[in-house]
């Protein structure tokens, strides 16, 4: 697989972009926001949609209602073109997608696109659950994301390289085997507690049956006690659904006191508010009228400094000019030098071939050094009069400078005045409110009053309520002790007529759970002693194998990183272990370069083993890296020239913002916002 272009629309920085990325080695150039990385998860977008916890709108631009990312890309000697499209509604979704082999364009849903795509890529079928993890492994990792790997707890870690190698079925196969057993061991004990009391049933069947006669005679004189007493209960029931009324009246009373005083308290709350805007304003009116301008005077100081600005103008024409004067005698000074460094050397003349005598080099260089003295003493004028325009220069400034403040303060005390009038009658306004709030409170104040009269003249439903509440919660108890009696009589019955069905089933079905037991015991002790052990066996060896090639490529790739003087392994956890002078160091004394080489050479050497399992894969001829360097010394950075020199990819995209890395790749894409848009410039 190789990317030739990707295009973008209203995607995060860019609002209508197109990026072609030749063969070879690339790295997209920019500073620290500049719309980088966005390209990469861009290319990710396109090949596999929306990844689970992936939020659409962390991609489409802030503030358009629609995106789309085109991918194009070669597989085969087959052209590849890859579209999704973006919608913003309640949320943002992925709203279309659509594929085209070779001018073949076919419109497809995104769970259809993914498939495609993966089966396109050659990845094994276990991988279409697993979202994108084979490509963040082998082609796109963020370097944090791998950082991350190396921090996990061990387990974590383990569990993701095997899902990465497409081994965890031997873990899944254990498991499965785990719940298997246990079944199967619940199910011999339950099958030997089955059939160890036949003979107790067959005697325990004629006592049920005497049993029950005894029971269906208790049930009949229940049922005759219960139908009174439910009689008594539902005649309480209607005496308290008429107090209840009553007592909702009153409720309704209370309720209506207390929003009418929460009403008063919000009216209160505004005469305060009223009252404190009431003073700001009499201050700032009695300030304003204390304010006068004088427009003669505003006019003069604008005046003034049109006339600053004019003096300024000529100063700085003056100031050019002699700078202009100052360069061209510094030029000619040095040319006449140089010519007199000539003429010192001169033996033989170009013209004739003959010898230069002495007393026609001295003759002329005389005349060389009255030149340069006169130079140079015009040079010292011209210098003195810069730095006397220069101070003018400095002086006017700071009139400049102090004349726009007294213009500013003078326009915006007229602009106060102006808004005397408007002030004054909010004032009035205020008075008026204030007044027509309080009368509001006071007619509040004697609606609370009758409300609270009338609600106490139904409070005294409250404790004929209460007693008869009491009376109904006895009634009820009484009711329902005799409703649990004859359930339970009821239910007595039941389970005895069952429990005979039972018993008679259970001296048939006991003989036929005694075969199944024997045949049970013998496959639960193979798989527990022979399967488990043998999937173990398979699972140690395939990632004691995986491991040697893997902390052997991890060990070369690091190496290339860092200094000799240390030594590189993956332990039996795949845990990195760094190691000086025979001496472990821990991951966390380690230097942020030294830890973003650890992450990097992870990544290349998981990159490695992954592409050599899986050979017929369709990325293997390309590696995209972010920021791969981060932390990374000068030496390291220098190194990093080694390890791009042996990826063997047709195409190697890197991000990064170096300058160094530059000169090691042969094309160089530049990132550049601009008003918060994204440009994009080709380099070498």
């Amino acid at each position: 697989m190789l990317i030739k272009k990707i295009k973008l629309k209203n995607i995060r920085s860019y609002e209508n972009q197109e990026v072609e990325f030749p063969e070879g080695s690339i790295v997209l150039s920019g500073d620290i926001g500049s719309g980088k990385t966005s390209i990469l998860l861009a290319i990710e977008f396109a090949l596999f949609g929306l990844q689970p916890g992936q939020k659409g709108s962390s991609l489409l631009r802030n503030g358009k209602d629609e995106g789309s990312v085109s991918l194009e890309f070669e597989i085969d000697g087959k052209t590849i073109e890859i579209e999704r499209s973006l919608k913003r509604g309640k949320s943002v979704n992925q709203s279309s997608a659509a594929l085209t082999i070779n001018n073949d364009r076919k419109n497809l849903s995104v769970t259809e696109l993914k498939n495609f795509i993966l089966s396109l890529l050659n990845y094994p079928p276990e991988f279409i659950k697993k979202t994108n993890l084979l490509y963040k492994f082998t082609v796109y990792t963020p370097q944090e994301e791998m950082k991350q790997i190396i921090l996990e707890n061990t387990e974590t870690r383990l569990d993701t390289l095997r899902h990465i190698f497409g081994i965890d079925k031997y873990k899944k196969i254990k498991e499965n085997t785990d719940i298997v057993t246990a079944k199967l061991r619940e199910q011999i004990r339950e099958y030997e507690g089955a059939i160890k009391d036949l003979e107790n049933r067959k005697k325990e069947l004629e006592e049920k049956k005497k049993n029950i006669s005894c029971l269906e005679s208790q049930s009949k004189e229940n049922k005759g006690r219960l139908a009174g007493k439910k009689e008594k209960r539902e005649e309480i029931e209607k005496e308290i659904k008429e107090i209840e009324i009553k007592i909702k009246e009153k409720d309704k009373y209370e309720k209506e006191v207390e929003k009418t005083n929460v009403m008063i308290l919000g009216k209160k709350e505004q005469i305060k508010s009223l009252i404190i805007e009431k003073l700001s304003l009499e201050k700032q009116i009695e300030e304003t009228e204390k304010i006068k301008i004088d427009e003669k005077e505003l006019l003069a100081l604008q005046e003034k400094k049109k006339d600053a600005e004019k003096e300024k103008k000529s100063i700085e024409k003056d100031y050019l000019e002699v700078l202009t004067q100052l360069n061209s005698l510094k030029l000619k000074t040095a040319d006449v030098e140089k010519q007199k460094g000539q003429i010192l050397s001169l033996k033989m003349c170009p013209t004739c071939f003959q010898p230069v005598a002495q007393n026609y080099k001295e003759n002329v260089l005389r005349k060389f050094e009255d030149e340069i003295e006169l130079s140079n003493k015009r040079l010292r004028e011209f210098e003195k009069e810069k730095e006397k325009l220069s101070n003018k220069k400095l002086i006017l400034e700071k009139e400049l400078s102090e004349l726009d403040k007294n213009i500013e303060q003078s326009k915006l005390s007229k602009i106060r005045l102006e808004s005397l009038e408007e002030k004054q009658k909010r004032f009035s306004l205020i008075e008026k409110q204030a007044k027509s709030l309080e009368k509001d409170i006071e007619m509040l104040e004697k609606q609370i009053s009758l409300l609270k009269n009338s609600a106490f003249e139904l409070r005294k439903y409250e404790n004929i309520f209460n007693s008869k509440n009491k009376e109904l919660q006895s009634a009820l108890n009484e009711e329902k002790k005799s409703e649990i009696l004859l359930a339970q009589i009821e239910k007595e019955i039941q389970l005895e007529k069952l429990s005979i069905e039972k018993i008679n089933h259970d001296i048939l079905e006991k003989e036929r759970v005694k075969k199944e037991l024997l045949h049970i015991s013998e496959f639960e002790d193979w798989l527990s002693k022979e399967f488990i052990s043998l999937i173990g066996f398979t699972e140690k060896n395939v990632m004691l194998k995986l491991r040697e090639e893997f902390s052997k490529t991890f060990s070369e790739w690091f190496n290339v990183l860092v200094p000799d003087t240390f030594s590189t392994r993956l332990d039996e956890d795949f845990t990195p272990i760094v190691e000086q002078q025979d001496y472990s160091l821990d991951y966390s004394f380690l230097s942020g370069g030294e830890r973003t080489a650890i992450a990097l050479a992870y990544r290349l050497a998981l990159n490695q083993v992954i592409n050599s399992i899986l050979s017929r894969i369709k990325t293997k001829d390309i590696v995209i890296l972010d920021e791969p360097t981060d932390g990374f010394s000068e030496q390291q950075l220098d190194k990093m020239r080694d390890v791009l020199g042996q990826l063997n990819v047709k195409q190697l995209i890197m991000v990064s913002h170096e300058q160094k890395i530059e000169s090691f790749v042969e094309n160089i894409i530049k990132f550049k916002k601009e008003s918060n848009i994204t440009k994009v410039e080709y380099g070498k």
